[in-house]
């Protein structure tokens, strides 16, 4: 929680920014149309996983979501005196990013898909007002309040449910205990086990063959329990359908505009290439060629020297355009395919790089074109930026999903905010609903992951 404590303009931009990845981090979300990875099998591992899943959901819910609850209540008692204004935001990017990790559990450990409906960051404006606009617009957005509402539950009602999880294997062995005589300690009254007061042997018995009951229901109880946190959770946190839908067109028509912007710039750079390269070599071509005709008859030699420039300008400028229409569209990828148009970049670098790929067919070619770039962009930050020596590249096709991993070796620390091309990555993915995750810890190794939804040929 650094945002909390930075002052001034740059703590403002820090908190921004934070807010800005969680609005990636929920982007990602929101385009994962799956249901998450259920926890499939079953035994004693499946029964004791929940166990421990159920603990520890406990236990945060129990530490972080009432912490959070009394710190953003706290914050926001402070906004009419000004205070507020400022603490809120930092606050409020912690629980977003807390309860987009929830999500994530949600789905990796339950199987329950929860939707995210966050509106978009206006620009952040300079100074003082900045802040207070930024406060505002989050106050204003739906999904913050249910952001709060779910802090609420998840440290009441929302432990006692993950808790039973783990109780479900503990509590049998309580009824061992006091079949073996622990029901003695209780000399003033009974013990109650579930419904059994325990004060003799039989009913010790009776409390043991109880507890050997709940054990023998713990196999699909203990996750049972554990779904049914996670689906009280998207009783609260989710928006609904039309709110998530409106989300989704949201992020699709700025990704849009960001492409219209993107196409416009490089239609521009095209011809300031066209002008300033291949069109100026060629002019001067046709000015030596004048020049040629004029001194074919009086100066052969001199014709001579001028038709070898002009013939070396003219391969200069085929060249130029070459450069420029692969840059366009690389010749690889339209004959052969994305798999091999990858391996085609790898090659060039000059670091060792290692291409494993498993992509049964080809998608279409706009969306060929995006992976491609989003891949040749990835490679040139791990060359220029992370000072690796070692790239790995896997492409796989799973689920709908064309899948692109990129790694390396370097120093790691690589965030969109950095300017590192990273945002225009993700900008070029969102036109086609796809993502980028990024993992880059300090010290590296470096995982950049992108993913578009395509059907292959």
């Amino acid at each position: 929680m650094g945002g909390l404590t930075a002052g001034g303009e740059e703590g403002g931009r820090r908190v921004y920014e934070r807010l800005r990845a969680g609005e990636r981090a929920a982007g990602r979300l929101l385009a994962a149309d799956d249901d998450g990875r259920r926890d499939e099998g079953g035994g004693v591992l499946r029964t004791f996983r929940a166990a421990g899943r159920g603990a520890a959901l406990a236990g945060v819910s129990l530490a972080v979501s009432c912490g959070l609850f009394c710190l953003v209540l706290v914050s926001l008692c402070l906004i009419p005196l000004g205070v507020g204004l400022i603490t809120t935001p930092p606050v409020l990017a912690v629980i977003r990013e807390y309860a987009l990790g929830r999500r994530l559990r949600a789905r990796e450990w339950g199987g329950v898909r929860i939707g995210v409906a966050y509106r978009p960051l206006p620009p952040l404006a300079p100074g003082f007002a900045g802040e207070a606009g930024l406060c505002l617009a989050l106050l204003r957005d739906p999904a913050t309040w249910r952001d709060i509402g779910w802090l609420f539950l998840d440290c009441t009602a929302g432990v006692i449910l993950p808790v039973l999880a783990p109780l479900v294997l503990l509590y049998p062995g309580w009824g061992a205990v006091l079949a073996a005589g622990g029901w003695r300690i209780f000399e003033d009254s009974p013990e109650w086990y579930l419904f059994v007061p325990v004060d003799s042997q039989a009913t010790g018995l009776l409390a043991l063959a109880l507890g050997v009951v709940i054990g023998l229901t713990a196999r699909w109880s203990a996750p049972a329990f554990v779904q049914a946190y996670f689906r009280l959770t998207r009783a609260v946190l989710a928006p609904s359908r039309e709110q998530e839908m409106a989300a989704r067109i949201n992020r699709l028509t700025a990704t849009r505009e960001d492409a219209v912007d993107t196409s416009a710039a490089e239609l521009r750079r095209i011809e300031r290439d066209l002008h300033d390269g291949a069109q100026a070599r060629l002019v001067a071509v046709g000015m030596d060629l004048g020049l040629i005709e004029s001194l074919v008859e009086r100066d052969p030699a001199k014709a001579k020297e001028l038709l070898g420039k002009a013939r070396q300008s003219s391969a200069e400028a085929l060249g130029e355009l070459r450069d420029l229409v692969r840059g366009i569209h690389p010749p690889v990828l339209a004959e052969r395919g994305l798999v091999d148009a990858v391996r085609a970049l790898a090659l060039r670098l000059p670091v060792e790089a290692e291409v494993v790929a498993d992509v049964p067919g080809r998608a279409e070619a706009p969306v060929e074109a995006a992976a491609y770039f989003a891949t040749s962009e990835l490679l040139a930050n791990a060359v220029k930026h992370a000072g690796a020596d070692r790239i790995w590249i896997d492409l796989g096709y799973r689920e709908g999903r064309l899948r692109i991993s990129v790694g390396d070796n370097g120093g790691g620390g690589a965030t969109a905010a950095k300017g590192t091309g990273l945002a225009g990555v993700e900008r070029r993915l969102g036109t086609f609903d796809g993502v980028l995750a990024v993992s880059s810890p300090p010290g590296g190794p470096t995982l950049a992951t992108v993913e578009l939804p395509c059907v292959l040929s």
